[in-house]
């Protein structure tokens, strides 16, 4: 198993562990808190920073039948899609001047976009090292051919994958021409519990698909992380928050700088000392687990699929026009996209309806 180059740091086995900052949402839509989370970041010991790179209308459409509400069980719940994505995105005009500030501090800065035009974007306007797909988007085959592509290295999460949807994904990353993988453990739910992190699954991960693996990590601890790097995750990513006070769809398993950095030292000594770090997260290490846990199965919806987008007649062709892989995961999974583009509408079909197969001729 190598190490993979971001930037210019090795990260992989033997190496020191990676530590992301990721931003999401928690800069609230104002440009001068999201550069004070860069700074907070490097403050904290971070070595680089995450963005994530959608827009509403990239990542689902503006539609408020039943499919497009988010369920009860998650933080967002009652929620329109579209509305939560309005608030939570990175304007497009910020990544850049970040980029440039996050250098500036010594930090490496990337993203994980959501969609082909995310991608031109990111390729066009940054030079970021690596790319981070969402746990969500693991089934988005399109999207990974599209970022492997680009000949980088990615990040890929693995929330309530199974091992046949993780082996998908990296094959279609190694075969698009990706410049290695990193998998991350990660437990979608928000925030997650000790006791359903299952970090045995880390050497595991390791054993069976070949690369480095590391822990997106949505508990609010400081000592799971710590646990993960014991039993050989080289990269850990933690969302940070300035505050946990304000709204914001990202607050509740964020974790504030003085908290992040704690954590930063935690993982840090892990290396030094793995089996203190493994006794003080018994509760952690669990078994090893593919697929959703029970906290987790309210987050496959936001899992993307095929939906129409247009009204569509019945012996009307499928084109990228009217049938895109968007947000929410109700319609087939977005692998089935080609075969989708060389067929039919059965019947009618209304805009905002998930695509099934009795819907195809």
């Amino acid at each position: 198993m190598q190490s993979l180059k971001i930037g210019k740091r090795a990260v992989g086995p033997g190496e020191p562990v990676y530590v992301v900052a990721e931003l999401s949402a928690n800069h609230r839509q104002d440009y001068k808190t999201a550069e004070a989370l860069v700074r907070a970041a490097a403050d904290a010991g971070a070595d680089a920073v995450k963005l994530q790179t959608y827009r509403a209308d990239t990542l689902t459409i503006d539609c408020d039948n039943k499919w497009f509400l988010i369920n009860p069980g998650t933080p967002w719940s009652g929620k329109k899609l579209y509305d939560l994505y309005e608030e939570a995105y990175t304007p497009w005009d910020w990544q850049p001047k970040l980029e440039k500030l996050a250098n500036s501090l010594g930090l490496d800065l990337f993203s994980s976009p959501f969609d082909g035009s995310a991608v031109d974007f990111l390729e066009r306007e940054l030079d970021i090292p690596v790319y981070k797909i969402a746990s969500y988007e693991l089934v988005d085959i399109p999207l990974l051919r599209r970022v492997a592509a680009t000949g980088k290295p990615v990040i890929l999460s693995t929330g309530m994958a199974t091992e046949e949807e993780i082996g998908e994904a990296v094959e279609a990353l190694r075969t698009g021409g990706a410049a290695g993988v990193i998998l991350l453990k990660c437990t979608s739910a928000h925030p997650a519990l000790p006791e359903e992190m299952n970090l045995r699954t880390i050497p595991d991960m390791m054993k069976k698909f070949g690369v480095p693996v590391g822990l997106s990590d949505h508990s609010l601890s400081a000592e799971i992380p710590a646990a993960a790097v014991a039993l050989g995750a080289c990269l850990v990513e933690k969302h940070l928050v300035l505050s946990r006070i304000p709204p914001g769809p990202d607050r509740n398993f964020s974790l504030e700088p003085e908290k992040f950095r704690t954590m930063t030292k935690a993982v840090r000594a892990a290396q030094e000392n793995p089996k203190e770090a493994l006794r003080t997260a018994e509760d952690a290490l669990g078994a090893v687990h593919y697929g959703p846990t029970e906290r987790e199965k309210p987050d496959l919806m936001f899992r993307r699929s095929l939906f129409v987008v247009k009204n569509m007649r019945a012996g009307e062709a499928f084109t990228p026009e009217n049938v895109r892989s968007i947000r929410p995961g109700h319609g087939l999974a977005p692998k089935h996209l080609d075969e989708v583009l060389t067929s039919r509408a059965a019947r009618d079909i209304e805009r905002g309806t998930p695509l099934a197969w009795d819907l195809v001729s």
